[in-house]
């Protein structure tokens, strides 16, 4: 028998293992957490600095107004429907690709303050009547202020 006294171990706290626990709360709850800053955003479109071109002979140049009305190489389309800018489109076409002979590309206009929806309207149409060339028309920076 062992009666010698043993020497007591002082109690210790081992932190490593509570700072691995508060890490990985902290991960969590930095992934899991929704900010709500994104609806705090006011945006305005669109404005862009590029060259412009000299040479336009293929372009289609579809204008879609701040309350969604739509005009197509600067003659007014009857009705907001699809159908009726796809049938303006391909009108536009035809009559682009008779006097250049090469694909055309469309060019859209659209209000800064326009619904989303009239854009997608239009990109839509286009689908439709085969131009799958697109591009947005923006103004200069300098010219929005």
């Amino acid at each position: 028998m062992n009666f010698r006294p043993r020497p007591k171990d002082e109690p210790e706290i081992n932190l490593i293992p509570f700072i691995d626990v508060l890490l990985v709360i902290l991960i969590f709850l930095m992934l899991t957490t929704t900010y709500s800053k994104f609806t705090e955003l006011q945006l305005t479109l669109p404005v862009a600095d590029a060259e412009q071109q000299r040479d336009r002979p293929r372009e289609i140049i579809v204008a879609v107004a701040a309350d969604g009305r739509y005009a197509v190489n600067k003659t007014a389309v009857d009705g907001k429907s699809v159908d009726a800018v796809a049938a303006a489109l391909a009108q536009a076409a035809n009559a682009q690709a008779a006097a250049v002979g090469r694909d055309s590309v469309l060019v859209i206009s659209a209000d800064a303050t326009a619904p989303h929806q009239a854009v997608i309207s239009v990109m839509e149409a286009a689908r439709r009547v085969g131009l799958s060339q697109i591009t947005f028309a923006t103004q200069p920076s300098a010219a929005a202020r």
